[in-house]
């Protein structure tokens, strides 16, 4: 691979551009500077634009490294399943979906009653909005953080208290706890986090759930998390069998590679379920076969490890390559690294786009970011083969 050339002065400049953000996890205090209330709540540290390729520039996409998808999923298993479940497409989900709760009961150590199954996370992220921010409000989040829910509660009439991430990039749990007033509706906690990719401490969320619990509900988003090294203990599954308002969110997209197949699911208080199968049915909107799916992969746990092994080995492969052309990336644990560039975002994205690879771009209190996925190592070897050319 060409080395980038005038890497040291690049540095430099990147450092300067990013508010001196990257050395190695430590960022500089001003880099989230902006007051996170008494602004306009949309997109005050975090422009989000839509950077998604349009499909029918996929087919000349050599790389896609956009959508935090799994390039080895779903399993075969998982495939053989959904092949055998099509013949069964003339019937409703039902027995499907009981099937698929009562695997999760088992997984998960609650009741039936705990359990609320979604066409994918994002499905339980904007209902659950729905159920909580009807009547207004404020939605307590991080910033910069996943704003699927904070998006469609603002849509519906709530607002959005944007609280800065820690130095560590965690979340600071003491100021979102300070941020709770009377018409705090939720706590919306991204674990792992994007667009960062970091946790925070499983230890400091269940501590930070048991204190504010009672007040507000607290909504932990963890669709990285089986991404993470060591994710066994990492989840905040167990508050709720202990009786905390805590709601837990997964999906299959991920570490099961079925994104397109759409499903996921809740784990919370049965209140909070019933309190949104009163507004929908949410399981009517998963097909049969992905049901069928989801249940031969949770049993696959040999391709949840590869997925696990090989994620961890392109990722630890992208940041060392992004280390070495001075770029500092953020530590990840999740399927995407985050990192500072020095241009235009769009520029970055269309330079890149005319070398087959498609990426993700973000502009972070006004400094501007790249975001990749983990792909295959060939995919990923292309990636930091494009980067080194543009950026020489």
């Amino acid at each position: 691979m060409n080395t980038i050339t005038n890497r040291r002065s690049w540095l430099k400049q990147s450092a300067l551009a990013a508010g001196g953000v990257m050395t190695g996890i430590a960022m500089v205090p001003d880099l989230f500077a902006k007051p996170a209330f008494g602004m306009t709540p949309v997109y005050n540290n975090l422009l989000f634009e839509n950077y998604h390729v349009m499909m029918q520039d996929r087919e000349n996409m050599k790389a896609r490294l956009l959508a935090n998808e799994n390039p080895w999923g779903p399993s075969k298993k998982a495939v053989a399943a959904i092949a055998e479940s099509a013949a069964k497409g003339n019937r409703y989900v039902y027995s499907s979906s009981k099937k698929m709760v009562d695997a999760l009961v088992e997984k998960e150590g609650v009741t039936a009653e705990h359990i609320l199954l979604s066409a994918g996370s994002t499905d339980i992220l904007e209902k659950t909005a729905f159920a909580l921010c009807m009547k207004g409000g404020n939605v307590i989040s991080a910033d910069p953080s996943y704003l699927s829910l904070v998006k469609t509660a603002q849509a519906i009439g709530a607002t959005w208290k944007n609280i800065p991430l820690r130095s560590d990039y965690a979340h600071d749990l003491d100021a979102m706890e300070k941020a709770i007033d009377a018409d705090t509706k939720l706590i919306y906690i991204c674990n792992p986090n994007n667009p960062t990719g970091t946790p925070t401490p499983i230890e400091s969320i269940k501590t930070f759930c048991k204190k504010v619990s009672s007040k507000v509900p607290v909504f932990i988003d963890e669709a990285y998390l089986e991404l993470m090294e060591n994710p066994g203990n990492q989840s905040a599954t167990s508050l709720i069998s202990e009786g905390y308002d805590v709601i837990v969110c997964r999906t299959f997209s991920k570490i099961h590679g079925m994104a397109g197949l759409r499903i996921g699911y809740m784990v919370a208080k049965p209140d909070r379920v019933k309190a949104i199968q009163k507004l929908v049915r949410t399981e009517m909107g998963i097909s049969v076969t992905s049901l069928e799916g989801a249940m031969a992969s949770l049993k696959d746990t040999e391709f949840q490890e590869y997925t696990r092994q090989h994620n961890k080995e392109g990722r630890d492969y992208v940041f060392a390559e992004l280390k070495k052309a001075g770029m500092n990336p953020i530590p990840s644990q999740t399927n995407f690294i985050l990192f500072p560039i020095q241009m235009p975002v769009k520029d970055l994205l269309g330079k890149m786009l005319e070398k087959g690879v498609g990426i993700r771009g973000y502009e972070i209190a006004g400094k501007p970011y790249g975001r990749v996925s983990m792909g295959t190592m060939d995919e990923l070897k292309l990636f930091v083969k494009s980067m080194n050319s543009i950026l020489s």
